[in-house]
Protein backbone atom coordinates (compact mmCIF):
# COMPACT_ATOMS: atom_id res chain seq x y z
CA UNK A 1 0.00 0.00 0.00
CA UNK A 2 1.56 3.50 -1.09
CA UNK A 3 2.11 5.53 1.70
CA UNK A 4 -0.21 9.51 1.17
CA UNK A 5 2.31 11.40 3.18
CA UNK A 6 5.80 9.77 1.02
CA UNK A 7 3.60 9.94 -2.74
CA UNK A 8 3.18 13.98 -1.69
CA UNK A 9 6.20 14.33 -0.99
CA UNK A 10 7.70 12.79 -4.17
CA UNK A 11 5.40 14.74 -6.13
CA UNK A 12 6.16 17.59 -4.70
CA UNK A 13 10.29 16.91 -5.31
CA UNK A 14 9.52 15.66 -9.20
CA UNK A 15 7.38 18.64 -9.97
CA UNK A 16 8.95 21.67 -11.90
CA UNK A 17 9.97 24.57 -9.46
CA UNK A 18 7.83 27.50 -10.35
CA UNK A 19 9.38 30.84 -11.09
CA UNK A 20 7.71 34.59 -10.86
CA UNK A 21 9.72 36.69 -13.08
CA UNK A 22 9.67 40.96 -12.00
CA UNK A 23 10.78 42.92 -14.42
CA UNK A 24 9.19 46.01 -15.99
CA UNK A 25 11.31 45.68 -19.22
CA UNK A 26 8.98 43.38 -21.35
CA UNK A 27 11.64 42.02 -24.19
CA UNK A 28 14.11 40.92 -20.94
CA UNK A 29 11.02 39.37 -19.08
CA UNK A 30 10.29 37.23 -22.01
CA UNK A 31 13.92 36.28 -22.57
CA UNK A 32 14.31 35.22 -19.62
CA UNK A 33 10.90 33.31 -19.25
CA UNK A 34 12.94 31.54 -22.73
CA UNK A 35 16.04 30.78 -20.82
CA UNK A 36 13.73 29.01 -17.48
CA UNK A 37 11.62 27.26 -19.81
CA UNK A 38 14.69 25.22 -21.62
CA UNK A 39 15.26 23.93 -17.93
CA UNK A 40 13.60 20.23 -17.52
CA UNK A 41 13.02 21.38 -13.78
CA UNK A 42 11.41 24.86 -14.17
CA UNK A 43 8.65 26.38 -15.15
CA UNK A 44 7.57 30.53 -15.43
CA UNK A 45 4.19 30.72 -13.24
CA UNK A 46 4.23 34.13 -13.69
CA UNK A 47 4.83 37.70 -15.04
CA UNK A 48 4.86 40.87 -12.91
CA UNK A 49 6.37 44.71 -14.18
CA UNK A 50 5.08 46.54 -10.52
CA UNK A 51 5.62 46.02 -7.13
CA UNK A 52 1.81 45.65 -6.67
CA UNK A 53 1.25 43.34 -9.63
CA UNK A 54 4.28 41.55 -7.99
CA UNK A 55 2.55 40.83 -4.81
CA UNK A 56 -0.93 39.92 -5.80
CA UNK A 57 0.85 37.18 -8.41
CA UNK A 58 3.16 36.25 -5.20
CA UNK A 59 -0.21 35.64 -3.42
CA UNK A 60 -2.15 33.97 -6.43
CA UNK A 61 0.63 31.85 -7.93
CA UNK A 62 2.39 30.54 -4.60
CA UNK A 63 5.97 30.40 -7.05
CA UNK A 64 8.83 28.25 -5.30
CA UNK A 65 11.40 31.18 -6.25
CA UNK A 66 11.05 35.22 -7.76
CA UNK A 67 13.42 37.11 -9.81
CA UNK A 68 13.54 40.28 -9.40
CA UNK A 69 14.48 43.19 -11.15
CA UNK A 70 15.80 46.57 -8.53
CA UNK A 71 14.44 49.57 -11.07
CA UNK A 72 10.66 49.53 -10.76
CA UNK A 73 8.41 52.12 -11.68
CA UNK A 74 7.37 53.05 -7.75
CA UNK A 75 8.38 50.93 -5.38
CA UNK A 76 11.60 50.02 -6.01
CA UNK A 77 13.04 45.99 -6.15
CA UNK A 78 14.43 45.83 -3.13
CA UNK A 79 11.61 47.61 -0.75
CA UNK A 80 9.41 44.81 -2.82
CA UNK A 81 11.72 42.26 -1.32
CA UNK A 82 11.19 43.44 1.97
CA UNK A 83 7.69 43.95 1.39
CA UNK A 84 7.57 40.04 -0.16
CA UNK A 85 10.07 38.48 2.99
CA UNK A 86 7.25 40.32 5.59
CA UNK A 87 4.69 38.03 3.85
CA UNK A 88 6.70 34.81 2.90
CA UNK A 89 9.49 34.41 5.12
CA UNK A 90 10.66 31.70 3.03
CA UNK A 91 9.92 32.23 0.10
CA UNK A 92 13.76 32.13 -2.01
CA UNK A 93 14.48 35.70 -4.21
CA UNK A 94 16.66 36.24 -6.58
CA UNK A 95 18.02 39.81 -7.93
CA UNK A 96 18.87 40.30 -11.54
CA UNK A 97 19.67 43.83 -11.90
CA UNK A 98 21.34 45.89 -14.52
CA UNK A 99 23.07 48.06 -11.50
CA UNK A 100 26.36 46.74 -10.51
CA UNK A 101 26.67 43.89 -7.23
CA UNK A 102 29.29 45.46 -5.66
CA UNK A 103 26.85 48.62 -4.91
CA UNK A 104 23.68 46.87 -4.42
CA UNK A 105 24.68 43.39 -3.93
CA UNK A 106 24.58 43.98 0.55
CA UNK A 107 21.79 45.60 0.85
CA UNK A 108 19.44 42.83 -1.59
CA UNK A 109 20.67 40.43 0.65
CA UNK A 110 20.41 42.22 3.82
CA UNK A 111 16.71 42.98 2.70
CA UNK A 112 16.28 39.09 2.21
CA UNK A 113 17.27 38.26 -1.44
CA UNK A 114 19.77 35.18 -1.42
CA UNK A 115 21.40 35.65 -4.86
CA UNK A 116 22.06 38.79 -6.83
CA UNK A 117 23.00 38.41 -10.88
CA UNK A 118 23.39 41.17 -13.07
CA UNK A 119 21.69 41.46 -16.17
CA UNK A 120 24.93 41.34 -18.12
CA UNK A 121 25.96 37.92 -16.92
CA UNK A 122 22.44 37.25 -16.70
CA UNK A 123 21.82 34.53 -19.47
CA UNK A 124 24.94 33.01 -18.81
CA UNK A 125 24.57 32.75 -14.76
CA UNK A 126 20.67 32.65 -14.16
CA UNK A 127 19.96 29.06 -13.99
CA UNK A 128 23.40 28.11 -11.71
CA UNK A 129 21.74 30.80 -9.15
CA UNK A 130 17.75 29.63 -9.68
CA UNK A 131 19.25 26.24 -8.78
CA UNK A 132 21.54 27.42 -5.55
CA UNK A 133 19.17 29.89 -4.45
CA UNK A 134 16.04 27.15 -4.41
CA UNK A 135 18.56 24.90 -1.97
CA UNK A 136 18.65 28.34 0.48
CA UNK A 137 22.21 29.18 -0.61
CA UNK A 138 23.63 32.74 -1.11
CA UNK A 139 24.08 32.94 -4.87
CA UNK A 140 26.37 36.17 -5.56
CA UNK A 141 29.56 36.31 -7.98
CA UNK A 142 33.33 35.39 -6.73
CA UNK A 143 34.55 38.63 -7.09
CA UNK A 144 31.68 40.16 -4.98
CA UNK A 145 32.16 37.54 -2.46
CA UNK A 146 35.64 38.60 -1.79
CA UNK A 147 34.19 42.24 -1.71
CA UNK A 148 32.05 41.33 0.88
CA UNK A 149 34.60 39.57 3.38
CA UNK A 150 36.86 42.55 2.95
CA UNK A 151 34.37 45.13 3.41
CA UNK A 152 33.59 42.60 6.72
CA UNK A 153 36.92 42.65 7.63
CA UNK A 154 37.60 46.78 7.07
CA UNK A 155 34.17 48.01 8.94
CA UNK A 156 35.38 45.23 12.25
CA UNK A 157 38.80 47.33 11.80
CA UNK A 158 37.56 51.33 11.04
CA UNK A 159 33.86 50.93 12.99
CA UNK A 160 33.15 52.97 10.09
CA UNK A 161 30.60 52.29 6.98
CA UNK A 162 30.16 54.38 4.31
CA UNK A 163 28.76 57.84 3.98
CA UNK A 164 26.37 56.61 1.39
CA UNK A 165 25.00 54.20 3.90
CA UNK A 166 22.64 57.10 4.90
CA UNK A 167 21.16 57.13 1.40
CA UNK A 168 17.62 55.44 0.78
CA UNK A 169 17.64 52.32 -1.72
CA UNK A 170 16.71 54.65 -4.64
CA UNK A 171 18.57 57.67 -3.65
CA UNK A 172 21.51 54.89 -4.31
CA UNK A 173 20.37 54.08 -7.10
CA UNK A 174 20.27 57.93 -8.46
CA UNK A 175 24.09 58.45 -7.08
CA UNK A 176 24.98 55.36 -9.03
CA UNK A 177 23.70 56.83 -11.98
CA UNK A 178 24.94 60.17 -11.82
CA UNK A 179 28.31 58.65 -11.05
CA UNK A 180 28.12 57.28 -14.57
CA UNK A 181 27.86 60.86 -16.52
CA UNK A 182 23.38 60.53 -16.31
CA UNK A 183 21.40 63.45 -17.04
CA UNK A 184 18.69 64.23 -14.37
CA UNK A 185 16.85 63.88 -17.40
CA UNK A 186 17.78 60.53 -18.65
CA UNK A 187 18.22 58.99 -15.04
CA UNK A 188 14.27 60.09 -14.83
CA UNK A 189 14.28 57.81 -18.23
CA UNK A 190 16.10 54.92 -16.78
CA UNK A 191 14.12 54.62 -13.59
CA UNK A 192 10.55 55.32 -15.01
CA UNK A 193 10.27 57.99 -12.93
CA UNK A 194 9.52 62.00 -13.48
CA UNK A 195 12.25 64.84 -13.70
CA UNK A 196 10.36 65.98 -10.62
CA UNK A 197 11.37 62.92 -8.96
CA UNK A 198 15.13 62.95 -9.67
CA UNK A 199 15.55 66.44 -8.47
CA UNK A 200 14.30 65.91 -5.50
CA UNK A 201 16.45 62.25 -4.52
CA UNK A 202 19.43 64.36 -5.96
CA UNK A 203 18.39 67.39 -3.30
CA UNK A 204 18.44 64.81 -0.81
CA UNK A 205 21.45 63.15 -1.87
CA UNK A 206 22.98 66.35 -1.65
CA UNK A 207 22.15 66.57 1.81
CA UNK A 208 22.57 63.70 3.43
CA UNK A 209 26.36 63.53 2.29
CA UNK A 210 26.68 67.08 3.16
CA UNK A 211 28.11 68.24 -0.72
CA UNK A 212 27.54 72.03 -1.17
CA UNK A 213 26.43 72.07 -4.75
CA UNK A 214 25.85 69.93 -7.60
CA UNK A 215 28.94 69.92 -8.84
CA UNK A 216 30.65 68.50 -6.01
CA UNK A 217 28.07 65.96 -5.84
CA UNK A 218 28.67 65.05 -9.62
CA UNK A 219 32.47 64.68 -8.89
CA UNK A 220 31.49 62.94 -5.68
CA UNK A 221 29.12 60.24 -7.41
CA UNK A 222 31.93 59.74 -10.14
CA UNK A 223 34.40 58.73 -8.05
CA UNK A 224 32.81 56.79 -5.37
CA UNK A 225 31.31 54.76 -8.52
CA UNK A 226 35.03 54.08 -10.11
CA UNK A 227 35.54 53.16 -6.55
CA UNK A 228 32.90 50.65 -6.35
CA UNK A 229 34.17 49.39 -9.65
CA UNK A 230 37.79 48.83 -9.03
Amino acid sequence: MINPEKAVTEESKNRKKRVLIVDDHPIFRFGLAGLITEQSQLEVCGHADSAPLALDAMRRLKPDIVLVDLSLRGTNGIELIKLMKAEEPDLPILVISMHNEAVFGLRALKAGALGYVMKAEAMNHVAEAIYKVLQGKIYVSPEFAEKLIFKAVQSAETGAGSPVDALSDRELEVLQLLGKGGSTRSIAEALHLSVKTIETHRAHIKEKLGLQDSEEMVKFAIDWVAQQEE
